[in-house]
C-alpha cells in the first residue's frame, strides 16, 4: 500500500501522464528502416513527414490519393528532373504512396536565389495543402507547460490549426508572405500548452497555401 501511495504521489508531483491519446485512436507514430526512433520527442523538433502511420482517416486527410511531391519528382522537363543527382530515392519518394504531398529542398529550386533564412539542404517538407486537410502526430511530451512554436516556411501567410488530443489547442499564423513556395523563412507562428507530460496527439490542421517544413517546440514556462 505504501509503495502504491508512493507511486501516485510521484505521478501527481510531477504531473507525469503515460498517454493522453483519444481512446480511439488508431494510428502509430512513423519509424521505417531508417527512422527507428518512435514518437517524437517534445521539447524538441517535429518533422512534419513524419505524420503518424494508419493512413487515410487516420493518421491523415488529404483530397488527393497521390502524393504530389513525389510524382514531380519523378517528372522529367526541360529545365531538368526534380529528382536531384546524388538523392537517393528514399529522399526524392519519400512515402510515395500515401496522399500527403511530400517534397524535399533543392539545389536550383531553392537555393539559387537569398532566402531569408535557409533550410536544411533535403530538407523534407509538406506542400500542396488544401484547406481541410491534417496530419496527426503522436509525440512524447518530456515536460509540461507553455512551448513557443517556429517553423520554416515558404510562400503565402495563412492560418493553419494545431489540435491537442482532439481539441483545438492554438491558431498558427505565418506573418509574411516571401512571395514563393521556395522562397523560405522562419519564423514564431505561434505557443501551445502541454497541461501533462507524456504520450499526446497533435493534428494539423491546414489552410492552402505554405510548404512546412517542421515546428519546433521550445519550452518556455511552467
Amino acid at each position: 500500500m505504501k509503495k502504491i501511495f508512493i507511486l501516485f504521489f510521484f505521478l501527481l508531483l510531477f504531473k507525469v501522464s503515460f498517454s493522453q491519446l483519444p481512446s480511439s485512436y488508431a494510428g502509430k507514430p512513423f519509424a521505417d528502416a531508417k527512422y527507428t526512433i518512435g514518437a517524437q520527442i517534445i521539447p524538441g523538433r517535429v518533422e512534419l513527414a513524419y505524420y503518424d502511420l494508419g493512413g487515410e482517416g487516420v493518421a491523415y486527410h488529404d483530397l488527393s490519393a497521390e502524393n504530389e511531391g513525389s510524382k514531380l519528382n519523378h517528372e522529367i522537363h526541360d529545365y531538368g528532373s526534380h529528382w536531384r543527382p546524388g538523392i537517393e530515392g528514399y529522399t526524392a519518394f519519400f512515402r510515395e504512396n500515401e496522399g500527403v504531398d511530400i517534397s524535399y529542398t533543392k539545389d536550383w529550386a531553392d537555393f539559387n536565389h537569398p532566402n531569408k533564412v535557409d533550410p536544411k539542404v533535403n530538407q523534407l517538407y509538406i506542400g500542396w495543402e488544401e484547406d481541410g486537410e491534417w496530419t496527426n502526430y503522436t509525440v512524447n511530451v518530456i515536460k509540461p507547460g507553455k512551448y513557443r512554436i517556429i517553423t520554416v516556411y515558404g510562400n503565402k501567410d495563412n492560418k493553419s490549426e494545431l489540435w491537442l488530443n482532439g481539441n483545438l489547442a492554438t491558431v498558427l499564423k505565418l506573418p509574411e508572405d516571401t512571395g514563393s513556395f521556395h522562397h523560405w523563412t522562419q519564423a514564431t507562428i505561434g505557443e501551445i500548452i502541454f497541461p501533462v507530460a507524456g504520450t499526446n496527439l497533435l493534428t494539423l490542421k491546414y489552410n492552402k497555401g505554405a510548404n512546412l517544413g517542421y515546428l519546433d517546440f521550445l519550452w518556455v514556462e511552467e
